[in-house]
């Protein structure tokens, strides 16, 4: 495994823990590569003395995020190392072990054309509960949205062969969104993923992690804080439209008109928001395929809400809301699968 490279994108080390991290990978790697970003002054002397033990150092003058951390370590390998087989990234807190990056770097040298993901089992005891729900919530948001089925969406052990280190480097993302983006790159150009089950380690509960729960959440759920807001503001302009154009009909099949009716309205503001700045596939192609979609599913509110209406004299705005949370979760699949199948996510 010569040809392959382990990437460590550093900042303000527990130096004790990366030491002995260090001394153990060079027993098993020859070519170690360490990004300094931006750590304080204290740390000179430990990054030199790296350096003198034959680990490559590059270094950021500040601080300028783990995306960039690893962008520029691409970019330094594909130039310095063209016969460079790819690379394996991993963290420097202790979360990762030896062992187990070399499982990844092995299925690499196997599976060049896929992105291997080193994943972890979220439903051991010791896991902190603030990860098992975070973990959760991302990979339904992932399966429901972008139509990956990941374990573990955020683990920062992957092996990356040298052609897909070329295609992440044009990637959004200057912290940790960068690596969600190279998840959702892999769907837009079909790169399959392979996972490689890995030992889960916190170590002291995570407390030298640099993540920022809220800073960096926000950054790593643009897309779908995008998609949701979308969703939820053409959800509220069909509720506004179908209250207000219902208290004006007069006649048997108002619940229905009224449904029509607001649904085009909303069903425009929805396709272009969609198209241009979630699933970027503005077309003759998906324009015909969403309103297949919207006729289809407008015809099944309407008659479903005045069925259900008649039936039990709830209140009519409690029946919609109930029909049309249940119509949006089959909504974002088909569109995903059928409508915008051929688009790109936005990062």
């Amino acid at each position: 495994m010569d040809n392959i490279f382990i990437v460590i994108p550093t900042l303000d080390p527990d130096e004790e823990i990366m030491s002995k991290f260090i001394n153990e990978l060079q027993e098993e790697f020859k070519n170690i590569l360490v990004i300094n970003d931006g750590s304080k002054e204290i740390h000179d002397k430990f990054f030199k003395k790296l350096a003198k033990s034959g680990i490559k150092v590059i270094r950021h003058y500040k601080n300028l995020g783990k995306g960039r951390a690893l962008k520029n370590a691409f970019n330094y390998l594909l130039n310095e190392y063209p016969e460079t087989i790819g690379c394996v990234t991993c963290d420097c807190d202790g979360q990762h072990s030896v062992k187990d990056i070399k499982k990844c770097a092995k299925e690499l040298l196997k599976n060049k054309d896929k992105l291997i993901l080193g994943v972890r089992d979220f439903d051991l005891d010791y896991v902190p509960q603030k990860s098992k729900f975070g973990n959760k919530i991302t990979r339904n948001i992932f399966k429901t949205l972008i139509g990956l089925d990941i374990s573990d969406t955020q683990t920062g052990l992957r092996a990356i062969s040298k052609n897909l280190m070329v295609s992440f480097l044009d990637l959004a993302g200057e912290r940790y969104e960068y690596e969600t983006n190279m998840l959702i790159e892999c769907k837009n150009e079909n790169i399959k993923i392979k996972e490689v089950d890995i030992e889960t380690i916190y170590l002291n509960k995570n407390v030298n992690s640099h993540f920022n729960p809220l800073k960096d959440s926000i950054l790593i759920y643009k897309l779908f804080l995008k998609y949701f807001t979308s969703s939820f503001a053409s959800f509220l302009l069909d509720i506004i439209l179908f209250l207000g154009i219902l208290g004006i009909l007069d006649f048997n099949y108002k619940i229905l008109a009224a449904t029509i009716l607001a649904r085009v309205v909303s069903s425009i503001f929805n396709y272009l928001i969609n198209s241009n700045l979630v699933f970027k596939n503005l077309s003759i192609a998906s324009l015909i395929k969403y309103y297949m979609l919207a006729i289809i599913q407008m015809f099944i509110s309407g008659c479903s809400v005045t069925y259900l209406y008649n039936l039990m004299h709830w209140p009519i705005i409690i029946i919609k809301i109930i029909i049309d949370s249940l119509l949006w979760i089959v909504n974002v699949i088909v569109q995903r699968e059928f409508v915008f199948k051929d688009g790109k996510y936005e990062e």
